[in-house]
């Protein structure tokens, strides 16, 4: 599991930094880029699902596979409308989550700091939802700067969160061996 950790945060670094590296780059190229993850992805789902000692496991690995396939085969099929699509579930998620951040703002028992913080968050998501449903070609260039920065993110707290099942693996590995060496 831990290698499997590992391999996808590389595979997201490398699309974060091939992302942000070309950010002139036409959306169509974070769409094949997208594709190449899911493909990929889908890839070590298959191999996670067939390694799981567990039957719900296994099928929910190969359940989330078969998603990636699908929508790598979509975003190839259609790029012009998977873009605008993603352009605007991106800008109705902005606009949701900004909304949601504005009436938190109002929950009984929350300090004026944190209202302050949530009123001017939500306020923030609410303008970049705007913006992106005003200007879906310019959202779509900030998308892919946005997924770049993601991506490379994802892929450190992925490799991170590798190491750390490994050290993990490796201590439970030497306590069982202790437990069963007669002392």
């Amino acid at each position: 599991m831990s290698t499997s950790l590992i391999l996808r945060g590389i595979l997201a670094t490398i699309v974060g930094i091939l992302a942000l590296a070309w950010p002139g780059v036409t959306i169509l190229a974070l769409i094949i880029l997208f594709a190449v993850y899911a493909f990929m992805d889908a890839g070590f789902q298959a191999v996670r699902g067939f390694t799981s000692g567990k039957a719900g496991s296994a099928v929910g690995h190969l359940l989330l596979g078969l998603i990636d396939v699908g929508a790598g085969v979509v975003a190839l099929a259609w790029p012009a409308p998977t873009a605008l699509v993603l352009v605007l579930v991106v800008a109705f998620w902005a606009v949701f989550g900004g909304f949601s951040e504005v009436f938190a703002a109002f929950n009984p028992g929350e300090s004026a700091s944190l209202r302050a913080v949530y009123l001017l968050t939500g306020l923030v998501w609410i303008a970049f939802g705007v913006v992106l449903f005003a200007r879906p070609g310019l959202g779509a260039v900030t998308l892919a700067i946005l997924f770049g920065l993601f991506s490379l993110i994802s892929g450190a707290t992925l490799i991170t969160r590798g190491i750390d099942v490994r050290r993990t693996e490796r201590t439970l590995h030497e306590v069982k061996q202790g437990l069963e060496s007669p002392a």
